[in-house]
């Protein structure tokens, strides 16, 4: 009998972004995408999706409510570049167009299991109060072209931003073959792996 040798391993990521937390705004959606390592690969399931509009609720916390699903399933031989979801958040400005209201990302989580993760957002910011004034004129605001960037971290430090609100997201999260590969996802070595961190002395 041949025992089973995986060359890959395999992440099930579902759950949903909850919800968000924006004092000043409300009537947003938001739209979702992965960004992953060369040795990723999706298998099934939805890179990206764009909810539908939500309105604060009537009750003390004045949160909007999403609940828009996540499900994908990704394969690779290689921790490195472990999945992230970059969340962009938008909404109505006070001249009817849409408008980023804040950027953010996190890993999928590496522990099997379910997850909860609040994302601080962000948007970029006019560098002179030329550009902000035009920008009002406008109706423009300054916004990624491509919201990956959010992601990556480099080059983005020489963006000014400003934080604004928070989006709520819950994983529930399965591991196949990491073990047979040899990965413990209930250690510190994946995430050491996927961030290039040296092991503490």
């Amino acid at each position: 009998m041949t025992s089973y040798n995986p060359s890959v391993f395999l992440l099930m990521v579902n759950g949903q972004i909850e919800g968000a937390n924006f004092p000043e705004y409300d009537d947003l959606y938001c739209k979702y995408c992965f960004v992953y390592g060369h040795d990723w690969a999706p298998t099934s399931g939805l890179e990206e999706g764009i909810s539908q509009i939500t309105s604060k609720g009537r009750d003390s916390s004045r949160s909007l409510v999403w609940n828009f699903p996540l499900d994908i399933t990704f394969k690779s031989t290689n921790p490195f570049g472990w999945p992230q979801i970059v969340v962009s958040v938008y909404g109505p400005d006070s001249f009817g167009n849409d408008v980023v209201r804040g950027y953010g990302a996190v890993h999928v989580p590496f522990s099997p299991g379910t997850h909860t993760r609040t994302i601080p957002m962000f948007v970029p910011e006019s560098t002179s109060r030329l550009q902000k004034f035009t920008s009002w004129l406008m109706g423009r605001r300054p916004e990624y072209t491509d919201p990956k960037v959010v992601a990556q971290g480099e080059g983005r430090e020489v963006t000014r931003v400003r934080s604004q609100g928070f989006v709520t997201l819950q994983f529930n999260i399965v591991t196949k073959d990491m073990k047979k590969l040899g990965y413990d996802t209930t250690s510190t070595e994946v995430f050491m792996h996927v961030h290039k961190v040296s092991p503490p002395q």
